[in-house]
């Protein structure tokens, strides 16, 4: 066996605590893992808040990160997909139950047993805490490893295994494309994202935001329209207009004006965990319009959506920091200050 010795990483202790330089142990190299190097970690904004215990009782400590990209370094003996330099990510999964029907539909984010998160989460053999990318090297079972389009800029890829696929999977579950009109609310990490996904799979694309100043940027990503949300004659001119809306607002917010700017049988989709103001229902029978919520997508549509973006030359717009200035990100990211993602250069905790 090959044995990963003490890996430098950054980690919070306690919810009140800053992260810090700290040093981890990964596991032993079993028959069927990969071992990365990791070169570039994406910052996710559900790295802060379960970093600061913001959605229940986090584990600590906590090393956050699941946008990873990296070198294979070693392979154990049972590894048939990988071999060492090739180009690998890892996103938010790291181990599921394998055997529910959800698992066995390619449904892994949907485990009935619950799938092991690649931090804040216990291994489910051994209760060993899992320590996410804001380290130098990963071990991680083949299974969950994705390859790695090498045509695309490795820094802007992180964000592709948590933003990309959350924005990836409902486009792809409710089979947007050619023909359907199609809102994103929202323009952040993961709102830019899916503005390029949807123009990509053929969509027309309409920006929803509350400010004027990301008009020009929803353009230059790729959206047709921009319609101003708290506009009420922008509104009302856009009634009856979307097959399909991604909301991707993290905050509490009031989802009835969206509900009114659907056609008849239209979807509209939340993948910010949020509590929405209360859905008036007759917005909901009078063109048998639906809401429905979106997790991230399992490690087969994850790598689908991977080749994807490689064809379409699609990676977020990032500003890649150095580790140390984590802290200082997380606060930029709380006042909405980065376009539109950070990605840690992991080299600079070497």
């Amino acid at each position: 066996m090959f044995f990963l010795p003490t890996v430098n990483a950054y980690a919070a202790q306690d919810a009140h605590s800053p992260l810090a330089p700290f040093q981890i142990e990964r596991r032993e190299l079993r028959a069927q893992d990969v071992q990365l190097e990791i070169l570039y970690s994406g910052v996710c904004h559900s790295d802060l808040h379960q970093a600061r215990s913001e959605w229940g009782p986090s584990l600590y400590p906590l090393v956050p990160g699941h946008e990873i990209v990296g070198r294979v370094t070693a392979v154990g003996e049972g590894v048939s997909r990988f071999q060492v330099g090739d180009l690998a990510g890892v996103g938010v999964m790291i181990d599921s139950c394998q055997h529910c029907e959800s698992c066995a539909e390619g449904l892994e984010q949907y485990c009935e047993n619950g799938h092991t998160t690649t931090y804040n989460s216990r291994e489910k053999d051994t209760g060993n805490l899992t320590f996410g990318g804001y380290s130098t090297s990963i071990v991680v079972t083949e299974q969950f490893v994705l390859r790695v389009p090498g045509s695309l800029a490795l820094p802007a890829v992180a964000p592709l295994l948590c933003a990309g696929i959350t924005m990836y999977s409902p486009l792809k579950h409710w089979k947007i494309g050619r023909g359907h009109h199609v809102a994103i609310v929202g323009l952040g990490g993961l709102g830019h994202l899916g503005i390029k996904l949807a123009v990509a799979l053929g969509a027309e694309v309409t920006l929803f935001t509350t400010s004027q100043g990301k008009a020009a940027d929803g353009l230059r990503l790729g959206a047709h329209h921009v319609v101003i949300s708290n506009d009420p004659d922008a509104m009302k001119a856009v009634r009856g207009s979307f097959d399909f809306i991604l909301s991707t607002v993290p905050t509490k917010h009031d989802l009835n004006p969206y509900l009114r700017t659907l056609k008849r049988d239209g979807q509209l989709i939340i993948v910010g965990a949020i509590d929405p103001v209360g859905v008036h229902g007759g917005l909901l029978i009078s063109h048998r319009r639906s809401v429905a919520g979106s997790n991230i997508g399992g490690v087969a549509e994850t790598q689908e959506m991977l080749d994807f973006c490689g064809e379409h030359g699609i990676v977020a717009d990032i500003e890649l920091i150095d580790m140390q200035d984590i802290n200082v990100a997380y606060e930029r990211m709380v006042n909405n200050d980065v376009k539109y993602r950070f990605v840690i250069d992991m080299a600079s905790l070497k």
